[in-house]
């Protein structure tokens, strides 16, 4: 295919990684293919090394009412996320400090074996003013992460960790 691509990632544990656990190999590049549905824009680029986030562009002139409105707006990208990995797009926070913009399903999930359009719902927290998005705006990152598979044990009680319960969204501290 023409407008196929590989991005490259420098987050992603080397193939050598005995026991696939996180920190114990070497870090990586990582290929992932990616299909340009909107080829006049840009691919995703990480804006300085070492950045974890991919930035998403706007292929659409769209504005968010205030208070809360709404818009699915398409990047005119489709990717193949590797097996054993998982994409997470993400606000962008100089948009949200900006303009009070936010992806609302944030972290929005791409499943490895998603093929679509990435589209981002977008919405406006300012509740006053419009935002203009334009085409060509960044809009939301793209952090691909390896993600564990597990397998459920059913137990009649958990085993014991120093947190204990501790209550929802508390250390005990």
């Amino acid at each position: 295919m023409a407008n196929d691509a590989i991005v490259q990632s420098d987050t992603h544990l080397a193939p050598n990684d005995p026991d696939g656990e996180p920190g114990a190999g070497e870090v990586g590049p990582l290929e992932m293919q990616v299909r340009q549905i909107d080829p006049d824009l840009a691919l995703p680029a990480y804006a300085k090394p070492g950045d974890a986030g991919l930035d998403l562009r706007s292929t659409i002139d769209v504005t968010l009412d205030p208070g809360g409105g709404r818009a699915l707006v398409p990047t005119g990208l489709a990717v193949a996320i590797p097996a054993g990995h998982a994409g997470f797009v993400l606000p962008r926070s100089g948009l949200a400090l900006r303009s009070g913009v936010t992806v609302t399903n944030a972290p929005g999930l791409i499943d490895a074996g998603y093929r679509g359009e990435l589209r981002v719902i977008l919405a406006n927290t300012d509740p006053h003013e419009a935002v203009e998005v334009k085409r060509g705006d960044r809009i939301a990152q793209l952090v691909v992460q390896r993600v564990a598979h597990v397998t459920l044990v059913p137990v009649d009680e958990l085993s014991p960790s120093e947190r204990g319960e501790g209550g929802f969204g508390h250390s005990g501290r």
